[in-house]
């Protein structure tokens, strides 16, 4: 059974999605006092966090700052607001995925069932190392690492590198890396798949891998099977 950890203020639709997700065999919990969430978390130890943006003490913001700090466990994001940079910061800080309100539960179920099937059964399958650039690319770990250091991936940036280096020197495709991602390209936007691949992009840029990925407009994305040098 899988534990989600919902953070949500409205009594109402909290019940309502717990409810909704016992259906399903997900074990929900709850916040009691929002000044001890990240006691909560280190307590639950979740497999997935869905997350309000509008929250008591602190946003939801703040939260998956916390979380990202000790943990790469996959996050929804939760939205009354239908501000696009909202969701643009929920990916910069490595949110998995970002809903608004009112949703449809479907849409709901959905999303946590390719994410937890994305993110978990990937995991086990893919234990092995691979060398890429000089680096070593560890999928069971999330990390990248070389001569100039050592970076941890999100789930969803492991998940691209993933399939991009599947086909170093190749292009793959937008629509591609969005039907491997998100099974279903109706619950995802384009932005997110962009804002995603940047983010990567900035965290190889850490350990000097920063042009190793390259945009072809209009076609997709290349791993590089060397920089220039």
């Amino acid at each position: 059974m899988f534990k989600i950890l919902l953070i949500e203020d409205d009594a109402s639709l909290f019940n309502e999605i717990k409810d909704r997700l016992a259906q399903w065999s997900y074990h929900v919990d709850g916040i009691d006092d929002y000044q001890k969430v990240m006691e909560k978390f280190a307590k639950v130890r979740p497999d997935l966090v869905i997350i309000d943006i509008q929250l008591p003490k602190f946003d939801g913001f703040h939260w998956c700052r916390m979380i990202r700090e000790h943990s790469n466990v996959p996050i929804i994001f939760l939205s009354s607001r239908d501000h696009p940079t909202d969701m643009v910061m929920s990916m910069n800080l490595g949110a998995d995925d970002f809903i608004q309100k009112p949703f449809h539960f479907d849409v709901l179920i959905a999303k946590i069932q390719a994410i937890l099937r994305r993110v978990y059964n990937y995991n086990t399958e893919a234990t092995e190392l691979k060398t890429w650039l000089g680096a070593t690319v560890d999928f069971e770990r999330n990390q990248v690492a070389n001569e100039e250091g050592t970076i941890e991936l999100t789930k969803n940036e492991m998940y691209i590198l993933q399939l991009l280096i599947e086909r170093k020197n190749k292009i793959v495709s937008r629509e591609n890396l969005i039907n491997r991602l998100w099974d279903d390209q109706r619950f995802v936007s384009d932005n997110t798949l962009t804002v995603n691949v940047n983010r990567l992009r900035k965290r190889l840029g850490e350990i000097g891998l920063g042009d190793a990925i390259e945009t072809k407009v209009g076609q997709g994305y290349v791993a590089k099977e060397q920089t220039e040098q």
